[in-house]
């Protein structure tokens, strides 16, 4: 399952090819696309919508199957994974940020941030206590308590930033993570997400429509006609 190499590449793709089927047609999305992050480097894809940046996020995650190719995450071979080891890869390697916070409404920002480290074995004492400290980075130490209606966008979107990092994630994926945020708190969140590599030592891919926002990464690609174009 796992990938040997001495300088282990964050993401490794290699002619990977998406479709997807319906009685209509056929979609290709991704077409023999290769990618390459080195851990800690911070990457942004550009494209039109339905060109499949989400797609290729969600492959990454463990959260979508692909026909052909290989692709591997953190040294796992997501293609080689089982239905049963597929969660486990999630919790452990990957964290996710997405445009809509996903924040459950009845829990408060603490509870929010610390529930995946409870659900992966973390005492909640631990988990609690992680999750304060990932609040306090984000700025939102005094607003642990506080429900995700009481929150402002841009606080629940760094909330949930810190959600995506309770579990310590080897790469964090970002799908459109200021698509609903004001230019001010958008500008908050890109900075806060592209010091993750340095804070962290995580690598970071963002899919975004936003041009500023991927002018803060290492590398930028476009993804066009199934393949991805370095810029």
């Amino acid at each position: 399952m796992s990938e040997s190499s001495s300088d282990l590449l964050a993401v490794r793709c290699n002619g990977l090819c998406k479709t997807f089927f319906s009685e209509a047609e056929n979609l290709e999305v991704l077409r023999s696309l290769d990618l390459q992050i080195r851990q800690g480097e911070s990457c942004a894809i550009m494209g039109a919508s339905g060109s499949g940046k989400s797609t290729l996020l969600a492959i990454l995650g463990g959260l979508e199957r692909f026909e052909k190719g290989e692709v591997y995450v953190d040294g796992n071979n997501l293609g080689a994974l089982s239905e049963k080891d597929l969660p486990r890869f999630r919790n452990k390697s990957v964290g996710f940020v997405f445009q809509f916070h996903y924040l459950l409404k009845d829990f408060t920002a603490l509870e929010n941030v610390a529930l995946p480290a409870y659900m992966c074995g973390v005492s909640k004492k631990d988990a609690w206590e992680k999750a304060g400290s990932l609040l306090s980075k984000m700025g939102l130490s005094n607003r642990a308590d506080h429900y995700p209606s009481e929150l402002s966008g841009g606080e629940r979107q760094r909330a949930a930033i810190a959600r995506a990092l309770i579990n310590a994630p080897r790469i964090v994926l970002a799908d459109e993570p200021t698509g609903n945020l004001d230019a001010a708190n958008a500008e908050a969140v890109r900075s806060l997400l592209f010091s993750l590599p340095s804070m962290t030592g995580c690598s970071l891919l963002v899919a975004t429509h936003d041009a500023g926002l991927a002018s803060a990464a290492d590398s930028v690609y476009t993804l066009s006609s199934g393949r991805l174009v370095r810029q």
